[in-house]
């Protein structure tokens, strides 16, 4: 059956770092662009990154830009998303989602997404 596993959020300082990790299995990986999301308590659920199926087209909202770094292995049926200089406001419950979407960009909306990993919490606190 299709499974998406979020692994590596916890508990790290402001300024720290982590690395995410989104392990697939079930579809065919290579064929499906994989995006990052996150919702954070009393708000709505954000796209954070998305690299595309072709060419590993990426993309990042606005708040992490230069900060954090999407990246995909084929071969391991993974996503990572790396995450550098975290803030307070990047505390939130992080989900992968999978988008049957074989193009060069990504998908422009979550409803797009076929499947969804259960998250993984990310705290940045003093």
């Amino acid at each position: 059956q299709v499974q998406l596993v979020e692994s590596g959020g916890g508990l790290v300082q402001p300024g720290g770092s982590l690395r995410l990790s989104c392990a697939a299995s079930g579809f065919t990986f290579e064929y499906y662009a994989i995006g990052w999301f996150r919702q954070a308590p009393g708000k709505e659920r954000e796209g954070v990154s998305c690299i595309s199926s072709s060419d590993g087209g990426t993309y990042y909202t606005a708040s992490v830009k230069g900060r954090f770094t999407i990246s995909r292995d084929n071969a391991r049926n993974t996503v990572y998303l790396q995450m550098n200089s975290l803030k307070s406001e990047d505390t939130a419950v992080y989900y992968c989602a999978a988008a049957d979407f074989d193009s060069v960009s990504c998908p422009s909306d979550e409803s797009q997404y076929d499947y969804w990993g259960q998250g993984t919490q990310v705290t940045v606190s003093s």
